[in-house]
């Protein structure tokens, strides 16, 4: 009788595999709730988008105390417990897409329009980040107070 070989276990100090890039760009996370899972989402965000995903995260961090975070679809999501989501963040292959899911009311209304008439959107270009930090941080974070007052969308809990 041959001896089997034992099988080969990952360390638990393996660091786990590099996402895989999707169409844009966007990075292939599971769907998880908590900041590690969008912290995974944002490391793996390809080139520039990595630096302003970080910057953004920070700006709705500061922005909205005690914002509940997850990844969906794909994508990160912002929102608040029992309140729903209020902002998504998506990467495309020249920019990173954030939606405002009830944006329509949030003054001014972010620039880009939706097929869905409550959306709106904000498109952060490589131009956008200076120094680290976003262009239009104080008026994101504007937003992102009042966004997140707002009836959200789904379920955030």
């Amino acid at each position: 009788m041959m001896a089997r070989k034992p099988l080969k276990q990952k360390s638990k100090d393996t660091p786990p595999a590099k996402p895989r890039l999707l169409t844009g760009g966007n990075p292939q996370i599971a769907k998880a709730d908590g900041d590690a899972p969008v912290q995974a989402y944002i490391a793996a965000m390809p080139g520039w988008k990595s630096a302003a995903g970080r910057a953004l995260d920070e700006i709705i961090t500061r922005a909205v105390p005690g914002v509940r975070k997850a990844v969906r679809w794909n994508s990160p999501f912002y929102g608040i417990e029992g309140g729903g989501w209020f902002t998504g963040v998506h990467c495309c292959t020249k920019y990173i897409k954030i939606a405002f899911f009830d944006g329509a009311q949030l003054t001014p209304q972010p620039p880009v329009g939706s097929e869905r008439a409550a959306t709106r959107y904000l498109h952060i270009f490589e131009g956008d980040l200076v120094d680290g930090e976003l262009r239009d941080g104080a008026q994101i974070a504007r937003w992102m107070k009042q966004a997140s007052k707002l009836p959200g969308w789904g379920n955030a809990s």
